[in-house]
């Protein structure tokens, strides 16, 4: 069996989470990065994380799906909750861009690109690694990290252009792979051409999976993940679980032996 991580999991969305986590465990998944997508959810991230201690580590965010709900007052108490509590947290984010049109029509590229300056500086003033959703704009995504000053970022359910993955790459950064590795063309692509050194795994569950069979995916899922990349690249599985947990360990600074 397998010890992995599932690097990016909105478990506050969940349900039946105890019995969704211990069937998890008993599959191999030593760590789950909870991500918070806003002030709620960032609340309920910690107590799940207080509750779970030995397996769940919070990270706290304000997703840009978030923001067309949101005064100003509200955006700058988000930020603040964040900051208050980054200590606690191994990460912050979700956090990012995302210029799919349904998404701008309610949250412009400048707030957006605003909000994730605050965020990204939040991530570089603690030393946290930041968790970069960055659909469609992968290129101002990966040039606002890079001006931050943030060290260590992932681009989660990475799907861009070649070019860019280069440069995040040569940038020292990380991508992820989740379960649509099995299928999504582009994320195919993206993952084949990320070295493993640069490889983490995750599920964003409860994120709906598949195209003939759909399905709603929960941690245990991060072992479908692990599958493809091991198809895509030709590894072994036990080569890719041993990489891509090491990278997690490192990326996330957890204190997990493998």
């Amino acid at each position: 069996m397998h010890r992995l991580v599932d690097t990016h999991a909105h478990l506050d969305e969940l349900h039946s989470l105890d019995s969704m986590l211990e069937a998890a465990r008993k599959a191999g998944v030593v760590a789950v990065v909870a991500v918070g997508s806003n002030r709620r959810s960032n609340v309920q991230t910690l107590d799940i994380w207080r509750k779970h201690r030995d397996m769940v580590h919070p990270a706290l965010g304000l997703h840009p799906w978030e923001l067309a709900d949101l005064e100003p007052a509200d955006i700058d108490d988000s930020l603040r909750f964040i900051e208050q509590n980054v200590g606690s947290a191994v990460a912050v984010g979700e956090i990012g861009l995302d210029y799919d049109k349904r998404v701008l029509k309610v949250a412009s590229k400048v707030l957006q690109q605003e909000v994730l300056g605050r965020l990204l500086s939040i991530a570089r003033d603690y030393a946290k690694p930041a968790i970069i959703h960055s659909r469609y704009a992968w290129k101002d995504a990966l040039s606002l990290v890079h001006n931050s000053g943030v060290d260590k970022a992932v681009f989660h359910w990475f799907t861009g252009f070649s070019s860019v993955l280069k440069d995040i790459i040569d940038g020292g950064y990380l991508v992820s792979a989740t379960p649509a590795s099995e299928y999504h063309k582009e994320h195919r692509r993206a993952v084949r051409e990320a070295p493993l050194e640069r490889l983490l795994l995750e599920t964003d569950c409860p994120v709906t999976y598949g195209r003939e069979h759909r399905y709603e995916s929960r941690p245990v899922d991060v072992l479908r993940g692990l599958k493809a990349v091991s198809q895509l690249k030709g590894v072994e599985e036990a080569v890719v679980a041993e990489q891509t947990t090491r990278n997690a360990i490192g990326f996330f600074s957890f204190d997990i032996e493998i």
